[in-house]
């Protein structure tokens, strides 16, 4: 019992985490582009994420029983997998790096699977259906979308002077980045569900894989407090660092990424909001010319997406055989 206590704590320090650590997200585009303040954005931010989080389960399930073998799964494994998805997440929080902590925690579990019984505990057909290709597509799909969604913006009021336009989008700004949280929330937060509800279901404390009520609104509250606290060095990577930022650029790269996330977790596809945001401010900005986008600043970012997954599978598996030997 103290073990699984020790794994849900974990968990939620996850997602708190994740919060921050995703909170750029949602409100980069707008804190850059001076529609909302620094504090009203992260509150907001805050009380929609929490609201997202109560509206699906799907992710949570693909997390709990898509990944890995289930009958396989310890308390010791799910310790693990939390630890290498939480220490990843704090490395590149600390260098600024807007990497996925969705592909920390896969990583995390599957590595921890591997040392414990190796390659055949995955479910290698899951991990591709619903990781590899979510990641390879996601940020493609997003970097499409807000190309297309920003070439009609600008064919709309190529008339307009430049200061009503700032002026109409940076008050639509907020619309767009509400809905950029609601969606990060109603993704992201199932996955740490996901995670508990795996240990509950290894510690037989439950029978089946159905998320308990207060595992919905422990995940829900601890991600808000993240959200709330902040990821400033993040914040300012995706809002200034990527492109020059104006408030129709802000709310085309919301609007598409965030419809690209609402798509996948309707399908219970677990994508990473990261990507699809950062591919969204991609392709806003390349619609003006490609050399508006900083590509060595997008390229290191990518390579963090690439590091992620075994960066934090290599910490899960080392972490699941040093706590083998104690427990």
């Amino acid at each position: 019992m103290l073990l699984l206590i020790a794994i849900t704590a974990l968990a939620l320090v996850f997602d708190f985490t994740n919060g921050f650590h995703d909170t750029a997200n949602a409100i980069a585009t707008s804190v850059s582009t001076r529609a909302l303040s620094p504090r009203v954005a992260v509150l907001m931010a805050a009380g929609l994420n929490l609201l997202g989080a109560f509206l699906y389960t799907g992710v949570a399930h693909t997390v709990g029983e898509g990944l890995v073998d289930t009958d396989l799964v310890t308390l010791p494994l799910v310790l693990a997998a939390l630890v290498g998805a939480v220490a990843w997440n704090l490395i590149t929080w600390y260098f600024g790096i807007p990497s996925s902590s969705s592909h920390a925690l896969f990583g995390g579990l599957i590595g921890a699977m591997i040392t414990k019984a190796g390659i055949d505990g995955v479910l290698w057909g899951g991990v591709i259906e619903k990781v590899i290709f979510p990641m390879v597509g996601s940020p493609v799909i997003g970097l499409v979308c807000g190309w297309f969604l920003m070439t009609g913006l600008t064919w709309l009021v190529h008339k307009w002077p430049p200061a009503p336009v700032n002026r109409w989008f940076r008050t639509l700004q907020p619309l767009s980045a509400g809905f950029m949280a609601l969606s990060h929330g109603g993704n992201d937060a199932q996955k740490t569900m996901g995670i508990i509800t795996l240990a509950l279901f290894a510690s037989n404390e439950i029978d089946r894989f159905v998320v308990p009520f207060w595992v919905k609104l422990a995940c829900a509250l601890a991600m808000a407090a993240g959200t709330y606290s902040g990821g400033w060095r993040i914040i300012h990577t995706l809002g200034s660092r990527v492109i020059k930022l104006d408030p129709i650029h802000g709310f085309a790269a919301e609007t598409s990424a965030a419809t690209v996330i609402q798509i996948a977790t309707h399908f219970g596809i677990p994508v990473s909001t990261t990507h699809t945001i950062t591919a969204a401010i991609m392709g806003v900005g390349s619609t003006q010319r490609l050399s508006a986008v900083r590509w060595g600043v997008a390229g290191n970012i990518v390579g963090a997406w690439v590091l992620t997954l075994p960066a934090a599978g290599a910490v899960g598996a080392l972490s699941y055989f040093l706590i083998s030997l104690f427990l």
